[in-house]
Order: C-alpha cells, then structure tokens, then sequence
C-alpha cells in the first residue's frame, strides 16, 4: 500500500460550442500525469447545474450522438412543458439532463495514470444550446 502523501487540485476550464459532448480526457490526463501521483484517486466535479460529465465509449461517434438523441427524448424542449423557463427553453430540459447524469466522477489512478478502460473517454457533457465556458475541478489524492 503506497501512503497518501500527496494531494493536487487544479480548475480546468472548457470552452463548449453548445449542445454536445466535449471529450476532456486528454485535458485530465496531461494534468494527472503532472503531479507526480503514482496511485490515487481523482474526483473531476463539474461547477454547474446544466452541464454534467459523463464515461462513454470514445471509439465511435455514434455513441455520443444517441446519447444525445436519447437525452433529448427524455427532457424535450417543449415550450409550455416547464415551469423554470426565465433562462430560456433549453434551461430546465438542461437541468434535467444533468440531474439525470452526474456532477462528479472518481476514477482511480495508477503507474500515474488514468485508469480507465479501452474504450473509455471522460466527457463534458454541455445540456445548453448556446457556447458556455464551464468549469471542471480536479482533486486528486495519493502517493
């Protein structure tokens, strides 16, 4: 067992062109990679409640876009559906699609390294139709 000595935390910002999936994985690894953790865990958080984070498929597109397809049939900006409409139509259908995915991750790291699978990417998950910058917090703990 390797003591935790070592604590890292940084705010990754992500500049986001709408609606979509931003794959961050590369972002998050640089950073990881650069703090000397050689096992530990890292909580990615994101600050805002119409844009959450997703793990998903990073090999084949399609993924990304039936996911998306299938958020929207699950919160549909439909004029007249929700009460929360003063940031406009797509504001509550994003609150519902972030609260239906997640805020927060935790991934494990070893050999300084992410640890996720083949076909694994860390997504930024933007709910909004218009570009937002958003905020990711990294903390990563370990030795």
């Amino acid at each position: 067992m390797i003591p935790v000595t070592h604590q890292d935390q940084t705010l990754l910002t992500v500049e986001t062109r709408g609606r979509g999936f931003r794959n961050v994985t590369a972002a998050i690894a640089d950073w990881v990679s650069g703090t000397g953790v050689f096992m530990g865990l890292l909580t990615v958080f994101v600050r805002h409640t119409s844009a959450s984070l997703t793990i998903q498929e990073n090999a084949d597109p399609d993924v990304m876009a039936d996911l998306d397809d299938a958020l929207a049939r699950l919160a549909p900006e439909r004029p007249g559906l929700y009460r929360h409409s003063l940031e406009g139509p797509d504001d509550m259908p994003a609150h519902i699609r972030a609260a239906l995915t997640a805020t927060s991750l935790t991934i494990p790291v070893a050999d300084g390294r992410l640890s996720l699978g083949t076909w694994q990417g860390i997504y930024l998950c933007e709910h909004r139709t218009i570009p937002h910058r958003r905020q990711i917090l990294l903390h990563l703990i370990g030795g």
